[in-house]
């Protein structure tokens, strides 16, 4: 049948299974557009490019295919660049189509005109130009499939405005399946003996992808032959925090018995991450312990330091091909698991963080009772967010979104994406102040979309996190990292939706249940006291050793 390149973008995109586009509209692919007017694909008309790129983000990272953003040409494609280095640094799969000029203006310095080459070459997979109507429809069936295999990752598409309108008779392609990974023999016969051999093993666990079914074989297994499961950073979500091998993450906001145990670990055995920056203390940690990596990451991009064998294979496949946990338990006791199990709990046991307005540790133990054990929960960047780490709880995979490449602004947009995705469960964005306003305009997406988010937002007035690299580099020299903040509750409540201002600890739990029973989007604006950095950080160490000495 005759169509479109744009209509036949649409069809594609429906038998590839995508659910959801989030875009801000351009001139230069209204033919898309038109092609979506009657499609079964929901169109998330966003306020901004980058909170249509976060979006879509959060769509790859919690969906089963990747998350689809459309934007427009130069400016429109400029302002989604952040997200396509967030879904690029977090190995997340999502595909950006981007509205071009027309063939003919290429190379004049016409209105808008880019190169997408130039611009988006060292942070995707892949980029593509659909210069030919009769290859729209496999160029996009392509782009996702390369999206989603190997490492996933970002893929731009671009969307010349003269091509889409030309007519073609090409079909839209068939859904090919993705390609299997099973573990070789071999490969696994090198794990179940140094597995055997090892005392101090621990299982790192990372990546998107991970579903129900494996999170549980592995925590079970891993149990049963006395390996304590740590986890990638912002990628904890992969394992039940209620699971007996569960030791705590890597990264930011970690314990230091997480790190100690890392540098003590004898084997370590990496599923579906690598040991990269941020996991490695920035490459300073355990890089000639004994190492498996279990990845389709053929290139292994961004790993750092010894590998023993390279699984190339999905957690999944992994999982599934495991032997039976006493034949590879050795002589090893379970003191080493009870150990780190045990330094876990205690690190994530809350109490009163002190200060004057909220206190935080308080606070969040309140939101861990509250929410229901299947929430899902978004993150920006920031110290704000290290107490969400530390006393909120995971139970099942593809519950946590947070930009592990520390891009801000992801926070409220996740959440509006998430609820969207996911309506009549908890949705809680976790962020800052400075985090919260970079894409607060988002909210208004959820009316449109029937999404009812719960943002927390952690007002104490600067940039923590660059307050606490500034305090040790240059204390006593405040630079650049204050701010002045609105009234964040009457801004929400503007919109229709609900909003409270919360100055003490015991408003919080009665604000919360008011929140969450509202059925709206709702904001719980936090005053905090900026003395008072996260859990985790040197100053927030200094601070409760000197309470311990009063007291």
């Amino acid at each position: 049948m005759t169509t479109s390149a744009g209509h036949l973008i649409v069809k594609t995109l429906e038998a590839q299974g995508v659910r959801r586009i989030y875009a801000v509209p351009g001139e230069s692919y209204l033919d898309v557009l038109d092609g979506l007017h009657d499609s079964t694909i929901e169109t998330v008309v966003t306020r901004h490019e980058g909170g249509a790129g976060f979006m879509a983000l959060a769509e790859g990272r919690l969906g089963s295919v990747p998350g689809i953003a459309m934007v427009t040409r130069g400016p429109g494609a400029a302002n989604a660049f952040i997200a396509i280095h967030t879904a690029w640094q977090d190995a997340t799969a999502m595909v950006l189509f981007v509205g071009l000029i027309p063939q003919a203006d290429r190379g004049r310095a016409s209105f808008q005109e880019f190169s997408l080459d130039g611009w988006f070459a060292t942070t995707t997979k892949g980029i593509f130009v659909i210069d030919d109507e009769h290859q729209a429809g496999d160029v996009v069936a392509r782009a996702l499939r390369l999206a989603a295999t190997g490492r996933p990752g970002p893929v731009v598409v671009g969307l010349p405005e003269d091509v889409l309108i030309r007519l073609t008779d090409a079909p839209v392609p068939a859904v090919l399946p993705l390609p299997e990974s099973a573990p070789s023999a071999t490969a696994l016969a090198k794990f179940s003996t140094m597995l055997t051999e090892a005392q101090r093993p621990v299982i790192v666990v990372g990546g998107d992808g991970w579903d129900t079914a494996t999170s549980t074989a592995l925590a079970d297994f891993a149990a049963a032959a006395h390996v304590p499961l740590m986890a990638d950073w912002r990628a904890y979500d992969a394992i039940d925090h209620d699971a007996q091998a569960y030791a705590g993450w890597l990264g930011y906001g970690r314990s230091e018995n997480a790190v100690t145990a890392l540098g003590n670990a004898d084997l370590l055995v990496f599923v579906g991450c690598a040991r990269t920056d941020v996991l490695s203390e920035g490459y300073q940690v355990a890089l000639e312990t004994p190492s498996i990596i279990v990845t389709t990451d053929a290139e292994l991009i961004g790993h750092a330091g010894r590998i023993d064998a390279h699984l190339s294979t999905s957690p999944a496949d992994f999982v599934a091909a495991l032997p039976e946990a006493t034949t590879v338990r050795g002589s090893r006791g379970p003191q080493w698991l009870k150990q780190l199990r045990g330094e876990q709990l205690a690190f994530t046991r809350s109490g009163a963080d002190g200060g004057q307005g909220v206190d935080l540790g308080l606070a969040f133990e309140a939101l861990e009772k509250a929410l229901d054990s299947d929430r899902i929960l978004t993150y920006g960047a920031g110290n704000a967010t290290l107490w969400g780490h530390r006393y909120l709880s995971h139970h099942q995979p593809k519950t946590l979104v947070g930009p592990r490449n520390g891009a801000m602004g992801l926070s409220v947009p996740a959440a509006v994406a998430a609820s969207i995705m996911h309506p009549g469960r908890h949705v809680v964005a976790i962020c800052g102040d400075g985090d919260f306003f970079m894409n607060a305009q988002e909210l208004a997406v959820s009316f449109a979309h029937g999404g009812t988010p719960l943002i927390v937002v952690v007002d104490n007035g600067i940039f923590g996190t660059i307050v606490d690299h500034q305090q040790r580099k240059y204390p006593q020299r405040p630079s650049g990292t204050s701010m002045e903040n609105p009234n964040f509750a009457q801004w929400i409540q503007s919109f229709g939706g609900h909003g409270e201002l919360v100055t003490s600890t015991e408003e919080f739990a009665p604000a919360l249940q008011r929140a969450l029973s509202s059925g709206l989007p709702a904001v719980l604006h936090l005053k905090t006291d900026p003395t008072t950095m996260g859990p985790g950080t040197v100053a927030h160490q200094a601070t409760n050793n000197a309470q311990e000495s009063i007291a």
